[in-house]
């Protein structure tokens, strides 16, 4: 018989799916009261237990695209970014923007890598420059050959 913490139901890997595409982590998921554990679920991953792998990926993106989204909601909320001092005056508060700040790169940086070609960083590999050819003769070709294979052989210049 199989450890308790393996035991597959439909209800519960239905539960963890939804979670995840909600952008939960399989962390804080597992630390609930009556999941499983992360061993269990990743078991059940490795395993293809009752088609779990598959939808879990899908849910895992689902999950990545609601951080996509949530990235918009941090940057846009700028309720709590202000307060009123003592005299009346409105204060930045630094603490809840520097946060905000974090969520949202946070998020950026998990998309960067587990979604690079939609959320990673892009490198121009075009050129659009010219490429100059060389304009030396063949005599000055022999020559520098000359010298580099006298330098290799301890000769000098």
């Amino acid at each position: 018989m199989a450890p308790k913490h393996r035991l597959y139901t439909p209800e519960v890997a239905e539960e963890i799916l939804e979670r995840i595409a909600d952008g939960e982590s399989l962390r804080s998921i597992c630390e609930r009261e009556g999941m499983p554990t992360r061993g269990a679920v990743n078991h059940w991953i490795i395993s293809d237990h009752d088609g779990f792998a598959s939808r879990y990926a899908c849910a895992r993106e689902a999950g990545l695209m609601t951080l996509a989204d949530d990235i918009l909601v941090i940057s846009d909320d700028g309720s709590n970014d202000t307060y009123k001092d003592a005299d009346g005056n409105d204060r930045t508060n630094t603490d809840v923007v520097q946060r905000s700040r974090l969520r949202v790169d946070s998020r950026k940086w998990v998309l960067s890598k587990l979604m690079p070609k939609q959320y990673g960083d892009r490198l121009d590999l075009n050129h659009s420059g010219e490429v100059a050819l060389s304009q030396q003769t063949d005599e000055q070709v022999d020559e520098r050959v000359r010298v580099l294979l006298a330098q290799a052989a301890g000769g000098g210049s």
